[in-house]
């Protein structure tokens, strides 16, 4: 064999290498890319959880503390929509009133069933970044009478609350028992 010949085939056998190198470095950006892509997706659908589970959290602190503001005991069997001023207790509970609670919005005899409330600085909007899908929203059930703290009798009540994240199919509900003590004390004083 020459010299000559051998040379050519060894060009030849680099450039085969070279474009099998090119192949494989491709075939990794193109997975580094795509994961990157789902690293983002996953990312903003964790963010988006999170906004909805604050908002679903902001609906049952301001349930409680509108309970605790002087709200009477239910006598309402809950069947309609209510206004988010108004505010109201139900004697149904709504884990028995409805198939299932993680299906929102809540609905009972073909009426939307929820109070709603719009925390203040929060964006209402059907799109755009920032903003939420719809306002949270509450159901207060009335459970009975129950002791509490220092075996002081209160009434006791189950709130849901729902809330939502920038679009409908981001959505979180907690649910808490939460219990309303009156108690009075006097000053008796020394003598």
């Amino acid at each position: 064999m020459s010299p000559r010949h051998s040379l050519c085939s060894e060009r030849g056998m680099v450039l085969v290498t070279s474009l099998l190198m090119l192949v494989v470095v491709t075939i990794l950006a193109i997975g580094l890319f795509h994961a990157f892509g789902l690293d983002e997706k996953i990312a903003g659908n964790t963010r988006e959880k999170q906004r909805a589970l604050q908002a679903a959290v902001s609906a049952e602190q301001y349930a409680e503390w509108w309970l605790v503001n002087g709200t009477s005991v239910a006598n309402t069997n809950c069947t309609g929509t209510v206004l988010a001023s108004v505010g109201q207790v139900c004697v149904n509970v709504l884990t028995t009133s409805v198939a299932n609670v993680a299906v929102v919005p809540w609905v009972i005899g073909g009426n939307t069933v929820q109070v709603t409330y719009t925390p203040p600085g929060m964006n209402i909007a059907a799109s755009g970044a920032g903003n939420y899908y719809t306002s949270p929203a509450y159901y207060i059930s009335y459970l009975g009478v129950g002791l509490g703290a220092n075996s002081i009798a209160g009434n006791v009540y189950q709130i849901d609350a729902l809330g939502y994240g920038g679009s409908p199919n981001t959505a979180a509900v907690v649910e808490s028992t939460f219990i309303v003590q009156t108690s009075s004390t006097s000053d008796r004083g020394g003598l």
